[in-house]
């Protein structure tokens, strides 16, 4: 029982392993294009990607604004 006894077996599962892989990397390819058409007609629509700032922006906001008051007042 040579490794010849099993050449078939062992070539179909590789084949079946490229056919498998080839065939999800389409699927994801595929699927990437159509989240960019997507995003870009959402865009094109003015939709925003955030529904809104997080809590650290907002922070930010707030006391970049209350610096600005205060330089303000003191000009």
């Amino acid at each position: 029982m040579g490794a010849t006894a099993h050449l078939d077996f062992i070539a179909a599962a590789y084949a079946a392993a490229v056919i498998i892989i080839g065939a999800l990397l389409i699927w994801i390819t595929l699927d990437y294009r159509a989240q960019l058409h997507t995003l870009a007609e959402l865009d094109r629509q003015g939709v925003s990607r955030r529904s809104g700032a997080t809590r650290a922006e907002r922070t930010i906001e707030q006391a970049k604004a209350a610096a600005n008051a205060q330089a303000k007042e003191q000009a």
